[in-house]
């Protein structure tokens, strides 16, 4: 029995990462916006690993903020041990790590959903998507049909979800929850093509039977660093107590437990149909691929601050749940351990990410928008950062307004989208540092000197936060231009204090900014050479010093970045036949059909076409640029 239920500007379906983005964002943007979850104690949920961050996943929980978006804050609010992994190494691989209080985050995110004004959340499966040359709707397994001018899909691992641990498999979503079975169907009648991806979860364990005095203790850093612009400052969140995570490693045991069973992996057996991600594997995958290593680490990282449970992170696996008994307890600090909830892989169905446009609106389906894991990526953050796009770009859509697309020169959350929708993916997609061409200038710190300003012309960045952060940024060019201009002279107490800092004399006067770039020199361990020095926030602190430091590095990409804009604006009309253009690889025409770049620079990315091909597309936009010169001159 169908019935009319509501009528909204924007339908968003599934509560995940990906879906709590791209709801607040068109809800922040005036839209009347609904929210669709099959279990509404899901929300929010981390089914994987009770962690936001990460390598080059930080940059994207940064870039999320600086444009207005929720995750940065949820995190900071919700961590219970942060760390800055790579600090190490040089600043554009920095990246901020938190292991997250899993239901305070489910709590957090839920009470920030519920009082958005425009929004409203349902409990509910949908089941189809009414399309008649447009977007008209949902309906629900009840029968209710919600009204809508744009709806968002982003059902994470839910579409015909299938979980498999062994010889046993059966149709969930995570954690037990029901998948969502129908929406498939629906989405095949529209004539989308389906595929299957798989990934997986270790084992959770009650903490008070393992014994950690067999392990090593990880702890967080003593100077936290914050995943939102906002809470920089913010002594509540930046002195909280940590919670020590622990660290131990399998072993020859363990090893052999899993050879020993082998066959009865499913991802061995051929069970599991599914790709799985190459850069997260099985415990099982890991050591069948690498033999040579005698041991793999381990880490246990609790789930909260109120509960025992803990994730034994970089052991998910699908074996027999009486393997996994036998495997876990083969690890030190792990042999009287129980498990609360077993290991398991998940089947789920996922998109053609290729067929998406760079604003994720299916193309040829208007006002159908992907975002997350059902786009082909993996991870809490990739999903995150498609949402906010996605949900961006819907309200664009109907205020009848250009997409925001990011390019990779603007945005890590521009090099994911671009890789999916141009390159494609065969296994669940990981954001990494090195996918980036400009990491340099992409790093964490500088987020919102990129993106605050797009977030506030969008509409979701306040008045307030953008004044604020362009005061931060008249602070950061004004420090840098004093630095510049102030010489140290070579007398002898700046070359005692040189000489304690092991750095060399100097025998003639010397600018600042060319002292900074000494290795050993820093901007803070100079003060004594700076009387000056205004008193500045660690952040802008941390801008100029790296902004004079890397200068030269800096340079080199800035000039790389406008011969990638060059491409980039040669435009390419979506209307163009390639099969009529001669010159063109027959895989080039093919793809390039298929595809429909939207300019030249994203057409050198599609794998199959080559720089002839390229070439010849220069042609003929130089031709087609001469027509349209004689064309107006005629009508002069």
């Amino acid at each position: 029995m169908e019935y009319k239920a509501g009528k909204y500007d924007i339908v968003v379906i599934g509560g995940g990462h990906a879906g709590i983005e791209a709801a607040l964002a068109s809800a922040r943007l005036g839209k009347k916006t609904a929210m669709f979850i099959i279990n509404m104690d899901t929300l929010a949920n981390m089914p994987c690993n009770p962690s936001i961050g990460g390598t080059s996943k930080g940059h994207l929980v940064r870039e999320i903020d600086a444009l207005g978006g929720q995750m940065g804050k949820a995190a900071d609010a919700c961590y219970i041990q942060s760390k800055m992994l790579n600090s190490s190494k040089g600043p554009a691989v920095h990246s901020l790590r938190a292991q997250i209080d899993r239901k305070k985050y489910h709590m957090y995110m839920k009470n920030t959903l519920e009082n958005e004004e425009n929004l409203d959340i349902y409990q509910a499966e949908v089941t189809d998507i009414i399309y008649d040359g447009k977007i008209k709707g949902i309906k629900t397994r009840t029968g209710a049909i919600y009204e809508s001018k744009a709806v968002i899909v982003t059902t994470g691992t839910y579409l015909k979800g299938k979980v498999i641990i062994g010889e046993v498999s059966f149709e969930s979503g995570p954690d037990g929850v029901f998948p969502a079975n129908e929406l498939s169907h629906s989405l095949q009648r529209m004539g989308i093509e389906l595929r299957r991806f798989k990934t997986g979860t270790p084992a959770r364990m009650n903490s008070k039977d393992l014994d950690f005095s067999k392990m090593e203790v990880q702890y967080g850093d003593d100077n936290v660093k914050t995943f939102s612009f906002d809470n920089e400052e913010n002594k509540e969140i930046l002195n909280k107590k940590q919670i020590k995570c622990y660290l131990t490693y399998t072993n020859l045991d363990t090893h052999k437990v899993i050879k020993e069973n082998i066959h009865r992996s499913p991802l061995y057996s051929g069970e599991i149909k599914g790709i799985g991600p190459r850069y997260c594997p099985s415990i099982e995958d890991k050591v069948m691929r690498f033999k040579d290593k005698e041991r793999h680490q381990i880490f246990i990282e609790p789930m909260g601050e109120n509960t025992n449970e803990s994730y034994i992170q970089g052991m998910s696996s699908s074996l027999p749940e009486e393997v996994q008994i036998k495997m876990y307890r083969t690890i030190p600090g792990l042999e009287n351990s129980k498990m609360m909830r077993p290991a398991y892989a998940i089947e789920y169905d996922c998109i053609d990410p290729t067929n998406l446009n760079l604003s994720l609106e299916y193309k040829g389906l208007e006002g159908l928008f992907f975002a997350g894991q059902v786009n082909g990526s993996s991870g809490y953050e990739e999903a995150a950062a498609q949402g906010i796009i996605a949900g961006i770009n819907a309200t664009r859509k109907l205020d009848k307004k250009e997409p925001l697309i990011l390019d990779r020169s603007e945005a890590y959350i521009g090099v994911l989208i671009d890789d999916l929708v141009t390159k494609g993916t065969n296994e669940p997609y990981r954001m990494m540092t090195s996918r980036s061409e400009y990491r340099l200038l992409l790093r964490q710190d500088n987020a919102d000197l990129r993106l605050t300003e797009k977030g506030y012309n969008v509409g979701l960045v306040s008045k307030e936060k953008y004044n604020k952060f362009l005061n931060k940024r008249e602070m950061i060019y004004s420090e840098i231009e004093r630095i510049k201009n102030k010489k140290i002279s070579p007398n002898e107490i700046n070359n005692n204090i040189l000489e304690k800092l092991g750095s060399s004399k100097l025998e003639v006067g010397v600018k600042l900014s060319e002292l900074l770039k000494r290795t050993e020199l820093n901007y803070a361990n100079t003060k004594e050479l700076d009387k000056d020095r205004p008193d500045l926030p660690e952040s802008v602190q941390e801008q100029v010093e790296i902004q004079i430091k890397y200068e030269g590095y800096i340079k080199i990409q800035l000039e790389q970045i406008k011969g990638f804009k060059k491409l980039e604006n040669r435009k390419l009309n979506s209307d163009i036949d390639y099969e009529k253009l001669k010159g063109l690889s027959l895989e080039a025409r093919q793809k390039l059909n298929k595809q429909k770049p939207s300019s030249i620079g994203q057409a050198s990315r599609i794998s199959g076409v080559s720089p002839a091909d390229i070439s010849v597309l220069l042609i003929y936009i130089n031709q087609i640029n001469k027509k349209g010169d004689e064309f107006s001159h005629e009508n002069d």
